[in-house]
This record gives C-alpha cells, structure tokens and sequence, in this order.
C-alpha cells in the first residue's frame, strides 16, 4: 500500500506541472489509469480547464469507467459545466448506471443545469426502484421548475440544484 501511495503522490506532483501547462492530452491519458484515484483527479481537472471540446472525454468517463465513484464524479463534474451538451450523457446515466450512486449524482447535475430539456428524463427518474435517485429527481425538477418561473439570480439557483 504504501508502494501505491508514493507512486500516486510522484503522479500528483507530475500532474501538477501538467496543470499549470494546461495539457488537455496528458489528462485526457489518464482517464484510463489503473489507480481510480488517478482517473478522478483527471477528470474533475478537464472539468476545471473548461470548453465543449472536454465533454465528450468526461461522457465517456461516466459511460464506462469501471469504478461507480469515478462514474459519480464524472456526472457531478458535467453538472458543474452547465453547458447543453452533458444533458445526453448525464440523462442516460440517470436512467440506466447500474448504480444508483451514479444515476443520483447524474439526475443532481441534470437539476444544477437547470435545463427544460431535462424534465422528461427526471420525470421518469422518479419512477426509479431506489429512494435517494427518486429524491435527486425531485430536487432537480425543483430547481428546474425555480429557475424557469422565480430565479432572478442564475448562480443561487445552480447552487441550490443539488
């Protein structure tokens, strides 16, 4: 374990000079990493570069990585992006992850972006067999319903979404 340990913390500091450069491709190599820890760290540090062109590599991380807390993490940080483009990739987690870890989260992100394009999908994550994916729902589409009739300020209603 601590053999691990060294060799995820050497990563971390290679990974941080990375950062600094802003290397879109050295991070989206590591979305396949053996260490899952390695594979979260670099998907929530695509999410913080920014742009459309990072959706489809953190999609593909909440579509099949192997690891529900990797896929959690994948949703929760296409949620934080707000752009139009998550609402595919985080309505087919909501409605079809095989863990409700994830289709919780996934149905969240779909609430803190707020879009009208997403109730279909949360109207039928309340038929789901698990209480917390049911709740996330309900929350979502509270939010979702708040920001299109009362919000006035855009940044308190994403920030009550979930």
């Amino acid at each position: 374990m601590q053999a691990v340990t060294q060799n995820r913390l050497d990563l971390f500091a290679e990974m941080e000079a990375k950062y600094e450069k802003k290397d879109t491709a050295y991070f989206v190599n590591l979305l396949t990493h053996p260490d899952f820890v390695i594979r979260t760290r670099a998907t929530c540090i695509l999410v913080d570069f920014g742009g459309e062109d990072k959706v489809p590599h953190v999609a593909q991380v909440l579509k099949n990585d192997t690891n529900e807390l990797v896929r959690h993490e994948a949703a929760f940080s296409l949620g934080q992006m707000c752009l139009s483009s998550c609402i595919p990739p985080l309505a087919d987690a909501t409605l079809n992850d095989p863990s409700l870890f994830v289709r919780h989260e996934a149905a969240i992100a779909l609430g803190v972006i707020g879009s009208k394009d997403a109730k279909a999908v949360l109207e039928k994550a309340l038929n789901d067999p698990e209480t917390p994916v049911v709740e996330s729902a309900v929350v979502a589409l509270s939010n979702i319903e708040f920001m299109e009739k009362l919000s006035k300020n855009e940044k308190f209603a994403k920030l009550t979404g979930g």
